[in-house]
């Protein structure tokens, strides 16, 4: 028997690792910019050779599969292959014996249903949407159309005004979006294709912080059109941005004591500073735009007045009321909502929680943001309660991380059952019901059913709902305003309100509640259809010029990270807790851009987007 080296199967393990991590790299960087058939096929190819091969459906079904997407991408099929991939994949999904071929199946009946225009044009003009449309990726998830590589460019030429200039033509929130966006550039960054992708939420608060105070552009010449926007939240702060930008006279009508909407009223200071709010506000407000606060629209005045007053209506209210659990003892003493909550905080009525149990219901981000403030008003003992698992939790895996650092508790797969109170009616504790995971539901996600155990009891002085927000509306459907199951304001995609002449609307009062990047698009969307709507075409360009690519070092790098305060230090106060880049850092993060916008389909396509 010969001797066995005993370093070749770990080498080879290890090669084999190196092969998988680079394969999940570059499936993290897939669309957009890669043709989803193409993505459709090799997945499919993958699964193909992990079948066992027993059952028909997997052995000849996945291959016969394949060669139709094969020729589909080859030119080589006519329209009446759609309808066999079709017919196909649903056959394997129905008669199949294991879950990899159904599910290899139905991914490609995924892929039809979302991309069947994508099938077409390969067909019949044998070219690919999914580059052209989509040419820089981090550029086309942003909902508000950034140009990100631009300025990170800027930042590594050490021009940070201009990168905020550049921002600014299509994002009038540079600041707060550097501190708080969610980031989705950053989803499918193509550097993952070699490392990981880029910090791009770093090196826009790099730029803010080391640009300083950045003048406004110029507005054109005033054009005697009146627009009002109802909410001072970043969503209508855009609109009215741009809109003065145009030379339309705003004014906008806020409820609150103050301008800001989610930013001051959802986004603990810790976060988002409250003076790098206002100072923001106080930049656009320079351009001329007249406000209101205090002002409850739909009650005093109604639309109806409003409309009589101005040109044009846009209606950006936010998800500013809460939603109930509808569980026992829900009414007593000591529950409090998380929207109620973060309001008081945001108008500077900080509560006493000094040796408090406090219980959270929920897992979004909200949920996070009470949970980590509760720390800061000196709770004993802070619990957040989410009936899922933590992987399944829509909060940000850093604010979920951040929250158990500082010292909360985060019990997962308990559901909330009832509330338990005293015989003076003030909450004394949550009781819960474990839970157990089960099938998927509608939104691919694992159900939690109830588990074969015992309620549990936690004690609790306060509990904070934090399960969602709701779109206060009242008042808007007396004028015609057609008002949606949920609650959200019917539009069209032009943001214009069907049947309601000159009024439009966007941002959470539409969709829901959602993300301050998306408000502010919804906005910029807003003010280029109000224009046109005004009888105007204005175009909202940059003088700014763009550093051409300097690709000298290619290699291999890791992403460098923003850091943060100490958690024993930071749970004490409401100070910024991220720590920004050094001007090394930022050197080292910005020149890791690969330049998308001038290479491959970016180039194409012209580079950048100029003027909207």
């Amino acid at each position: 028997m010969s001797r066995l080296d005993i370093n070749t199967p770990s080498q080879a393990q290890s090669v084999v690792d190196q092969l998988y991590r680079g394969m999940e790299r570059r499936i993290a960087a897939s669309p957009p910019g890669l043709c989803p058939i193409d993505m459709a096929l090799n997945f499919l190819n993958l699964c193909h050779a992990q079948t066992c091969g027993k059952c028909a459906p997997c052995r000849i079904g996945l291959g016969q599969l394949s060669n139709m997407l094969r020729g589909v991408l080859d030119g080589e099929a006519d329209v009446r292959a759609i309808h066999r991939i079709e017919v196909t994949a649903q056959a394997i999904v129905d008669t199949a014996d294991c879950a990899i071929g159904i599910n290899a199946a139905q991914l490609v009946l995924m892929g039809l249903l979302g991309f069947r225009d994508d099938y077409e044009e390969h067909i019949l003009r044998h070219r690919c949407l999914g580059s052209l449309k989509n040419p820089v990726p981090c550029v086309a998830l942003c909902p508000a159309g950034v140009d990100i590589p631009g300025y990170i460019a800027l930042i590594n030429a050490g021009r940070y005004g201009d990168a905020v200039k550049l921002i600014r033509k299509d994002n009038p929130f540079p600041t707060a979006c550097a501190y708080i966006c969610e980031h989705p550039c950053e989803a499918r960054c193509r550097r993952n294709m070699v490392d990981d992708p880029l910090n791009i939420r770093g090196l826009k608060r790099y730029a803010v912080d080391q640009a300083g105070e950045v003048p406004q552009p110029a507005c054109a010449p005033s054009t005697g059109k009146t627009v009002a926007v109802v909410g001072g939240g970043p969503g209508g702060l855009s609109a009215a941005y741009y809109l003065t930008l145009m030379g339309h006279r705003v004014t906008v009508f806020e409820k609150q004591k103050h301008l800001g909407g989610m930013l001051r009223y959802g986004i603990p200071s810790y976060r988002f500073p409250r003076e790098k709010l206002d100072e923001e506000i106080a930049s656009i407000l320079s351009l001329g735009v007249e406000v209101h606060t205090e002002v409850d629209v739909g009650t005093n005045p109604s639309l109806d007045e409003l409309r009589r007053k101005f040109d044009c209506l846009y209606l950006s209210v936010g998800a500013h009321t809460d939603k109930k659990t509808g569980i026992p003892g829900e009414d007593s003493l000591g529950v409090v909502s998380a929207v109620e909550l973060l309001r008081r905080i945001g108008d500077g009525e900080l509560p006493d929680f000094t040796g408090m149990n406090v219980v959270v219901i929920g897992g979004g981000n909200v949920a996070m943001d009470v949970t980590r403030s509760a720390l800061r008003l000196g709770a004993a003992k802070v619990s957040c309660v989410y009936r899922r698992r933590q992987a399944d939790m829509t909060a940000q895996q850093e604010e979920i991380e951040g929250a158990i650092a500082e010292g909360a508790e985060v019990l997962t797969l308990e559901a909330p059952l009832r509330i338990e109170a005293d015989e003076t009616g003030r909450a004394v504790a949550l009781w819960v019901r474990p839970q157990i995971i089960g099938e998927m539901d509608r939104l691919g996600r694992p159900r939690p059913n109830d588990a074969d155990v015992d309620a549990r009891r936690i004690p609790a002085d306060v509990v904070i709902v934090a399960i969602g927000q709701g779109i206060e509306t009242h008042g808007f459907e007396q004028s015609g305003v057609k008002i949606q199951r949920g609650g959200t304001v019917l539009a069209a995609s032009s943001t214009q309100l069907p049947d309601v002449e000159g009024v439009f609307a966007g941002g959470d009062c539409v969709t829901g509640p959602a993300t301050v990047i998306r408000a502010i698009a919804a906005g910029k969307v807003a003010a280029a259809n109000i224009d046109e709507y005004l009888g105007f075409n204005h175009e909202i360009v940059t003088d700014v010029q763009i550093p051409t690519p300097d690709l000298s070092d290619l290699r291999p790098r890791g992403r460098i990270n923003t850091g943060e305060r100490d958690a024993g230090e930071r749970v004490h106060d409401f100070q910024c807790i991220e720590c920004g880049f050094t001007d090394q850092e930022a050197r080292e993060e910005s020149s890791r851009c690969l330049r998308c916008d001038h290479f491959g389909y970016g180039i194409f396509k012209g580079g950048r987007v100029e003027k909207w």
